[in-house]
């Protein structure tokens, strides 16, 4: 969240010279600039211990996401060659002893639910 809201100051620092008016103080044009410099050379100092965190966390979720990828991968590749349209069967139930169900909606329940939308 404090990413976006410093990239949308960012934004808004960097489009105020572009958009500032002729009637504005003729003295000090530089002004505005000036002052957006400072604005975004601030953003950047807080910014860095910022990405800094991000860099560390990505190196400690690689090998996590790379273990996940590797055990669910051909698990789940399994599971779509087995079955082929989804929309054929009912949310997935799991019961109380840690099974899980899928049912198979009744060509009743296929051709109700085809006229339906979920949003």
């Amino acid at each position: 969240m404090k990413q976006i809201v410093l990239t949308t100051a960012l934004a808004v620092a960097l489009a105020l010279p572009a958009q500032a008016d002729e009637t504005t103080n003729q003295e000090n044009p530089g002004l505005m600039e000036k002052g957006a410099r400072l604005l975004f050379e601030g953003l950047v100092q807080e910014m860095q211990p910022a990405l800094r965190d991000m860099e560390g966390l990505s190196e400690q979720l690689e090998p996590a996401l790379r273990g996940f990828v590797e055990n669910v991968g051909p698990a789940l590749g399994d599971l779509l060659g087995k079955v082929k349209d989804f929309s054929k069967y009912h949310s997935p139930e799991i019961l109380p002893n840690g099974d899980i169900i899928l049912r198979r909606k009744s060509a009743k329940e296929m051709e109700a639910s085809e006229g339906e939308v979920d949003l």
